[in-house]
């Protein structure tokens, strides 16, 4: 059961059910039902009654050819739901489609989940891969630049917690897991107002990201602004984006005091 759930609400049958939706996260194919039973840890009767529901619904399809099952278009519908009932995604938009036409860079938004980030908001650029254009797309907070934003926002004990809670795996071999090296990088995000990350999720990729805070002035979201190495340098980089990106964060953040809040 989840920490802080109370187990007299807390309902199995649908924990249960969400685990079968969940197993598409560990793999970009169609499964079946056995596959299906084996990532959600349930019997292969229980897993198939719970497809066959979602099925009916349509939260759940056959893959192309009809091999398998893959997320269904009905899922679509509540992603769409979750983003535009987020009044800060409203928000957002137009502030990150004036700091796109300014750099000329791709633009996301952030938002903070813990020892990961979701990227709600994605104004894309002249190049991409294809998930970097993918809303809902969930990264680490440890390696992610507009993590390491976040946690630079926290106090120095909860952003221990989730640097401990988190398993830090090495997504390209320039990505910082070390405990010590991540620390140094959130302090340097302390003291500069963003993080800036090269090559540490996605080889030959800059990225430099601010935090967005609630009225209590914690991290609630992230503004990256993401670049090719091949078409700037580092320190040019961080001149021009930093500012820009800092002062986009202050016209979202909420924090009564905080320099540039509404």
């Amino acid at each position: 059961m989840p920490e802080g759930a109370d187990d007299r609400l807390f309902l199995q049958s649908v924990e249960r059910a969400m685990r079968v939706l969940e197993a598409f996260g560990q793999q970009a194919r169609p499964l079946s039902l056995a596959e299906l039973a084996a990532a959600s840890g349930l019997d292969k009767s229980a897993a198939q009654r719970i497809a066959h529901t979602f099925q009916a619904l349509g939260y759940l399809e056959r893959g192309a050819g009809g091999a398998g099952l893959v997320p269904g278009k009905r899922l679509l519908d509540r992603s769409f739901d979750a983003l535009r009932m987020n009044p800060l995604v409203e928000r957002a938009t137009p502030v990150l489609q004036e700091l796109r036409r300014t750099v000329q860079e791709r633009v996301d938004l952030s938002l903070f989940d813990g020892a990961s980030v979701v990227y709600a908001v994605r104004l894309q650029s002249k190049r991409e891969s294809f998930f970097a254009t993918l809303v809902g797309r969930r990264q680490p907070t440890f390696s992610s630049s507009g993590g390491r934003a976040m946690l630079a926002a926290l106090p120095s004990a909860e952003a221990e917690a989730i640097l401990a809670q988190s398993e830090r795996p090495r997504l390209t071999p320039r990505t910082i897991t070390d405990l010590p090296g991540l620390r140094r990088k959130i302090a340097e995000a302390r003291r500069d107002g963003f993080a800036l990350t090269a090559e540490e999720t996605l080889l030959g990729e800059i990225v430099l990201a601010t935090a967005v805070r609630d009225r209590e002035g914690r991290p609630v979201a992230a503004i990256h602004v993401a670049a090719s190495l091949a078409e700037w340098e580092v320190d040019a980089f961080r001149r021009r984006v930093g500012p820009l990106a800092i002062e986009a964060a202050r016209a979202l953040s909420q924090a009564e005091g905080w320099p540039g809040a509404p």
